[in-house]
């Protein structure tokens, strides 16, 4: 096994931004967790466009096997998961080849995954929504540290760095980006307005859009001059209305979203944020409106490249003060590196 007290079987070999350019995505292996389901699918398949290979052995809920396009993909349960995850780590060390998980699961699991991740020392991009993202990280930072800490145990010496965000696709990123900078230029600007947000996303997707949550955090910082506080910020997070049956999605909810085409039942995400003034004279409205998922799968692969030629930077004297900034990073980070797909 590989022992290296490093995050990736193999990472890039020069710390400096020009590292770069030494990991090809033809040395990335992803180990796409998430499969069979339609987002792993569509993901893997990103990946495999750029040049990634995909791994032979994904985590699933059950044991199983599936194929993407040409390639076939066993799916391993809970009760093999380590196991095989040790022998993918070994696998690919012993290739010289660079391991990144991406996990499309479900929020139950993503916890329990992201701790197995760093368990072993496997880089992740975690796109799931939902779960635990405060443990997650402290899985991640804890990696490699003190006997003792959670996600570390007493022979595992492998640090772990990770993409952790709730929205992968790279243009609502940079518009979600625009919105917080506004409410830290202009705190107050919509002082007085009522704000309310409606999401829509395919039946299957069980928990509130991360992104609608985020974008919500920000409106917030619009509508009140003081920095709105935890209990805030939760109130307009359960006021968020969630549409989940296709009915009221065809029907655009009344008017409150666009409509719905019923091709894309199965897969989409309308968000829309409405600001109205207090004599409801005045009504700004944001939409945002995905039909498919290849924006997500092109920027989840955008990530998968970004943290494979991280892997190597070396701590820094800030690094060290706050680890968080050098282990764990968002797709705010992907854009601003500027290595993303034309």
């Amino acid at each position: 096994p590989n022992t290296q007290n490093q995050g990736a079987v193999r990472a890039a070999s020069s710390p400096s931004s020009s590292s770069s350019s030494t990991v090809s995505p033809s040395s990335i292996v992803v180990m796409m967790n998430g499969l069979p389901g339609s987002m792993g699918h569509e993901v893997a398949a990103a990946c495999m466009r750029r040049g990634m290979e995909l791994a032979r052995v994904a985590l699933s809920s059950k044991d199983g096997s599936t194929n993407v396009e040409a390639t076939s993909v066993e799916l391993v349960g809970p009760a093999s998961a380590e196991e095989r995850a040790r022998e993918l780590v070994d696998e690919c060390a012993a290739r010289g080849k660079t391991l990144v998980a991406v996990d499309y699961t479900v929020p139950d699991a993503c916890l329990g995954n992201a701790q197995l991740y760093a368990r072993h020392g496997i880089p992740f991009v975690m796109g799931t929504t939902g779960g635990d993202v405060a443990a997650m990280e402290r899985a991640v930072l804890s990696a490699g540290g003190e006997e003792g800490e959670e996600g570390n145990n007493n022979n595992n010496k492998k640090t772990c760095k990770a993409v952790i965000a709730p929205n992968m696709a790279k243009q609502i990123v940079a518009l979600q980006a625009a919105i917080a900078n506004a409410a830290r230029e202009f705190p107050g600007a919509f002082q007085g307005y009522d704000l309310q947000v409606v999401e829509s996303h395919q039946a299957t997707k069980k928990d509130t859009s991360g992104t609608a949550k985020a974008v919500v955090a920000s409106l917030l910082g619009l509508v009140d001059e003081k920095t709105p506080d935890d209990d805030d910020t939760k109130r307009a997070i359960d006021a968020i209305e969630r549409v989940r049956d296709e009915p009221t999605q065809l029907d655009g909810a009344g008017g409150r979203l666009q409509r719905v085409p019923k091709d894309n039942l199965k897969g989409h995400a309308y968000h829309t944020y409405s600001l109205t003034s207090p004599l409801a004279d005045v009504r700004f409205e944001l939409r945002h409106n995905v039909n498919g998922r290849r924006v997500y799968a092109e920027g989840t692969a955008d990530a998968v490249l970004f943290l494979a030629r991280r892997l190597d930077d070396q701590t820094t004297t800030n690094a060290a003060e706050n680890p968080r900034t050098q282990r764990i990073f968002n797709m705010i980070d992907v854009l601003k590196s500027g290595e993303l797909a034309s």
